[in-house]
């Protein structure tokens, strides 16, 4: 999928600099020890799949969206897992962005997994214990997802003054 028109419409306008967005992703896992990747066209890594959440898309929708878009599997989100932030990325074309991310388990309800856009180059489920080359951020997503129990993780670096002073 190509860059969504609200993000070109907005570097229109404030051009290359550090532009602030939400993503989506989905860590879709099969109940049999794997986990739906893509490997993606930029990069040649395998990755959980995601993207962009659209002006007033709700995440989960998002997610289920663009885990469809790029591997043909409709995805059920069932548990929000993580909320993080990506460190700063610089785009070869000189964009500049940094993105929140919000997470979410997810199980499969239907499709099979093929290349469905121009993002991935090959789909497929991989085995939870076997690493296609994934990187640490989406090794740690996994394993999050994996071990979360109800309730999402984040972080929270507040050093302002203890309650109650």
């Amino acid at each position: 999928m190509p860059t969504p028109e609200f993000v070109l419409e907005l570097r229109r306008f404030i051009g290359h600099r550090p532009l602030w967005l939400a993503v989506g992703i989905g860590v879709v896992l099969d109940g049999e020890g794997s986990v739906l990747l893509h490997r993606r066209s930029d990069t040649g890594r395998w990755a959980l799949p995601g993207g962009i959440i659209d002006p007033a898309e709700q995440p989960a929708d998002a997610v289920a969206r663009e885990v469809f878009e790029e591997t043909s599997v409709l995805a059920v989100p069932e548990l929000l897992t993580s909320v993080t932030v990506s460190g700063q990325v610089s785009y070869p074309n000189g964009d500049q962005v940094q993105y929140l991310e919000l997470t979410f388990r997810c199980r499969p309800a239907g499709g099979e997994p093929a290349v469905n856009d121009s993002e991935s180059l090959e789909v497929g489920w991989h085995q939870l214990a076997a690493d296609p080359g994934l990187s640490a951020r989406d090794r740690r997503l996994i394993d999050t997802a994996l071990g979360c129990t109800g309730a999402a993780a984040f972080s929270f670096s507040w050093a302002g003054p203890a309650p109650g002073s």
